[in-house]
């Protein structure tokens, strides 16, 4: 869901995300803000039946609130103010997650097609929501939402390796591996097109400071607490932990290990569920030929490698700011990962 249907109580937010991206670059935003009338969730309206329409009211509220924390050139807050906080608080309640913008409203959520009938692929999708007004930010989402897209024929696979006789058929086993390595070497192919159109400087000036870390915030009406929520992070997707978890690659217990299963809590219920569930797949490395098995292995590593290579280019080459978007360390774990994803391969 782009938008929300015309004559609905809901369609002010659309109203306010369409103005979103102008009104930060003004003094008198947060003032402002703090006088909108947020339309509440319509009461009798069930999770089931209105699923898109809550992911849209989430995503619209989440960035409401990240651009009122981390407004551009305007001092550091310590609260949000009772009427953006008691309905963000809400939402993310109902949808079972933290109380702050996170990869899925980013981009799993942010997203349209131009062509109703074309693919969910760069060239033939936008975003929905934005906080400033330069396509730098549309392409970084549209990337990942095309890599998303793309995850798809993996989930296939996986289903297709969980349905199948135990002990596995070696031969149908294997082939999935090498759809999946397949899949994941096209992702890679998506995530090398990052600079085509985003420039480093402007990513790091203008619209990443806007999905940091929520830190010290009292939530206004709902705790006098100070609480702190990670930032947006691509640790949120479910895409590589989904095949840490079908591959079983023994990632050694670290602060790193901590914080990629706190990642979890950031993701949707339904992706939370569904990784448990591959958790609790049978190993099956032992039986499957190297060649596949270590097809989807290397794939990975060679992902990971490109994720690293952006985030020195646009995160480290800039301030030498050692920290990814969710506050993490990614120089040394990304390497850890890379180096113990390729230990796990056959011999």
């Amino acid at each position: 869901m782009a938008a929300f249907p015309g004559g609905s109580p809901l369609s002010a937010l659309d109203e306010i995300g369409e103005i979103l991206p102008a009104a930060l670059e003004t003094n008198e935003f947060r003032d402002d803000a703090t006088s909108l009338e947020i339309p509440a969730w319509p009461a009798g309206w069930g999770l089931e039946d209105h699923l898109p329409a809550l992911r849209l009211y989430y995503l619209r509220l989440g960035f409401l609130v990240s651009g009122y924390v981390h407004q551009l050139h305007r001092p550091s807050i310590a609260s949000i103010p009772k009427n953006l906080a008691a309905p963000l608080v809400a939402v993310c309640r109902a949808l079972g997650r933290p109380p702050i913008l996170s990869y899925d409203g980013y981009a799993l959520f942010n997203w349209r097609r131009l062509d109703p009938s074309g693919p969910i692929a760069l060239g033939n999708i936008d975003t929905i929501q934005n906080f400033v007004r330069l396509y730098d930010e549309h392409w970084f989402v549209l990337t990942h939402v095309d890599i998303e897209a793309r995850a798809g024929a993996i989930l296939r696979e996986v289903r297709r390796i969980a349905a199948g006789p135990e002990p596995p058929d070696v031969e149908q086993l294997g082939h999935s591996l090498g759809r999946i390595a397949g899949v994941i070497r096209a992702q890679t192919r998506v995530l090398r097109r990052i600079p085509e159109a985003m420039d480093a400087d402007l990513y790091y000036r203008t619209f990443r400071p806007y999905i940091g870390p929520f830190e010290g915030i009292v939530y206004e009406s709902v705790s006098e607490q100070p609480q702190q929520f990670r930032g947006e992070t691509g640790a949120q997707s479910s895409i590589m932990p989904l095949l840490v978890s079908l591959m079983k690659i023994p990632h050694h217990a670290s602060p790193l290990t901590d914080h990629l299963r706190d990642m979890r809590c950031y993701m949707p219920v339904e992706h939370r569920r569904l990784l448990r569930a591959v958790d609790g797949m049978p190993e099956f490395r032992g039986v499957v030929h190297k060649g596949p098995f270590n097809a989807v292995l290397e794939a990975m590593a060679e992902f990971r490698e490109v994720h690293f290579g952006w985030a020195e280019r646009y995160i480290r080459q800039r301030t030498g700011d050692p920290r990814g978007t969710g506050g993490t360390p990614y120089r040394q774990w990304l390497r850890q990962l890379i180096r113990e994803t390729l230990a796990h391969r056959k011999s």
